[in-house]
């Protein structure tokens, strides 16, 4: 009865936040840790997913949906770490299927300009090959960064070796490069080049950590961190978070 009676008030509950917003205060940029698949997974024991990604890959369309209605420009979804290669290769296989899957699908509606962001080198061929081939396919809508082999610490190296290459190509010696480089410098070489900076992070799973998610990028970003696993992110969930951003003082770092 109790919970019957929470589904019947929450349609109440995010009409009284949508109200409550400030839309002008909307962040540009989100990023999103998408924790919680395998935990989730244990918890409904019940459900034909053995390992929760596919209900977390089921969840990003709803939720692009949601942040689209709140006028977010730029969503970054981290789907898979360089660390996770340390997982059984099973694991894995299938998690890179749903992923690819997952992409194919997001490309399908038309709806979004998708931009595959990380070390795609080591991904398997034919999924590198996938992401390299994406193109943008609008003028407006919500830019989405899927963060695949993606992990912080690798695209600063990245980053740093990319202006280091461009230097020597120009002439420059090694001496010169350390001397002119400056933090946009290495800016100009992120995977997210040309895009704001996310002023939201929101990790699910109740996990207060980035564990290295846009490490460089998230330097002056508010952090947000729910309870909820990501296949149990709601609407309400997401609305929170917002409410929770345009309320904060933001002080960049002073």
């Amino acid at each position: 009865m109790r919970k019957l009676i929470k589904s019947a008030l929450y349609p109440l509950y995010e009409w009284r936040l949508v109200r409550a917003l400030d839309f002008t205060k909307t962040p540009h940029h989100v990023g999103v840790i998408l924790d919680g698949n395998r935990r989730w997974a244990k918890a409904n024991p019940s459900n034909s997913d053995p390992n929760g990604h596919k209900a977390g890959a089921n969840k990003i369309i709803e939720f692009l949906g949601w942040c689209d209605d709140a006028e977010v420009r730029v969503v970054t979804l981290w789907l898979l770490s360089t660390d996770n290669f340390k997982r059984s290769s099973d694991e894995i296989e299938e998690l890179l299927k749903i992923i690819g899957d997952t992409v194919d699908e997001l490309a399908a509606t038309g709806r979004w300009n998708i931009k595959a962001v990380g070390a795609l080198d080591l991904l398997p061929p034919w999924l590198s090959e996938k992401l390299a081939g994406l193109k943008p396919i609008r003028n407006d809508g919500v830019e989405v960064n899927v963060a695949i082999s993606y992990g912080g610490r690798r695209e600063i190296v990245d980053a740093v070796k990319s202006y280091l290459g461009e230097e020597e190509k120009s002439g420059h010696s090694l001496d010169q490069a350390k001397e002119k480089m400056t933090a946009d410098d290495i800016s100009k070489f992120l995977y997210t080049a040309g895009q704001p900076d996310p002023e939201l992070l929101i990790r699910t799973s109740g996990e207060q950590r980035l564990g290295g998610f846009l490490l460089w990028q998230s330097a002056l970003s508010e952090f947000y961190f729910c309870e909820a696993y990501w296949p149990d992110f709601r609407r309400v969930d997401f609305l929170r978070a917002l409410r929770a951003y345009s309320l904060r003082q933001r002080r960049f770092g002073s």
